[in-house]
């Protein structure tokens, strides 16, 4: 067989190609990769290039080249998500406060519950939750110092309760600490907490 050398750093070439590919669930990929095994071909059709027939690759063309399988590879791998997040005008007003909250809610969910309750536990963890959904909800509807495009922002990527700062809109809920504190069953006699009760006018 003449030109194996060359036909065996092509195959190996298209392995690492395929193993990149693989990381994405690429369907083609994986059918490429089983067909690594009888790399490289024992009938090249034309020499200095790894050329080979295959049934599993009949669709493709017949004989494939392995250029061609690498871009059909790469037609049909889905977008490279970079995890990259495009911030609103007026997020880095707010961004240090909210920071701020987000280190103390981590330092309120590792911190240990030696001789407390279960649900005395779970206090400062509600108390900096509705700090952060008041303090996005004062700046929007109250003072209006940010946009609505922030604003929806934040309630997306989870810097505020949106189910909470609901019920702030509703009358009567204005006082409302957190959601827990109106289901009656988390509570004795099937009442509500005292945040619910409507403020004097």
């Amino acid at each position: 067989m003449r030109n194996l050398p060359a036909q065996v750093e092509r195959a190996q070439y298209l392995e690492i190609q395929i193993q990149l590919s693989i990381q994405w669930r690429d369907p083609l990929a994986f059918r490429i990769q089983m067909e690594l095994l009888t790399l490289p071909s024992a009938n090249p059709r034309i020499e200095g290039l790894t050329y080979w027939t295959s049934p599993v690759l009949s669709s493709l063309s017949s004989p494939c080249h392995i250029d061609e399988l690498l871009l059909l590879s790469a037609r049909e791998m889905p977008k490279i998500k970079t995890g990259r997040v495009n911030y609103p005008d007026g997020w880095e007003l707010i961004a240090p406060t909210l920071h701020d909250l987000e280190a103390k809610m981590r330092q309120a969910e590792n911190d240990p519950n030696d001789g407390k309750r279960k649900c005395e536990a779970l206090w400062p963890i509600f108390h900096i939750a509705h700090q952060k959904s008041r303090c996005i909800y004062d700046l929007y509807y109250k003072r209006q110092e940010i946009s609505r495009e922030l604003y929806e922002f934040c309630l997306e990527q989870g810097y505020a309760d949106a189910n909470l700062i609901a019920k702030w809109k509703k009358p009567g809920y204005e006082r409302l600490c957190c959601l827990r504190c109106i289901q009656t069953r988390d509570h004795n006699f099937g009442t509500t907490c005292m945040c619910r009760v409507p403020s004097l006018p």
